[in-house]
């Protein structure tokens, strides 16, 4: 499984129904399963964006069709970025010459 970090900012449509966001991120939530994805830490936050998550899934593929499917929604627009833990980037590094 790969993690993504996800940077979202509400649309204009996200924020006009600002209080059902937390309705909707246990939607979504749910709605991962079918991409075989899982969010698995979602945080609301103050600054330059309104929310982060954590996602992990199978493969980019899976990772790009989950965060289509969201943007689809219109709520937010997101920014998803590809981590690497610990060992993962050992391994990563294991294959420099």
């Amino acid at each position: 499984m790969g993690t993504y970090i996800a940077l979202s900012n509400f649309t204009d449509q996200g924020i006009r129904s600002v209080k059902d966001t937390t309705k909707r991120a246990a939607a979504v939530q749910d709605a991962a399963k079918k991409y075989g994805a899982s969010m698995t830490q979602i945080y609301w936050t103050l600054g330059p964006y309104d929310v982060v998550s954590i996602i992990e899934a199978k493969n980019d593929e899976s990772a790009t069709a989950f965060a289509l499917a969201i943007g689809a929604a219109g709520n937010i627009r997101t920014q998803t970025l590809r981590a690497f833990n610990k060992d993962e980037m050992n391994d990563i590094l294991g294959k420099l010459a």
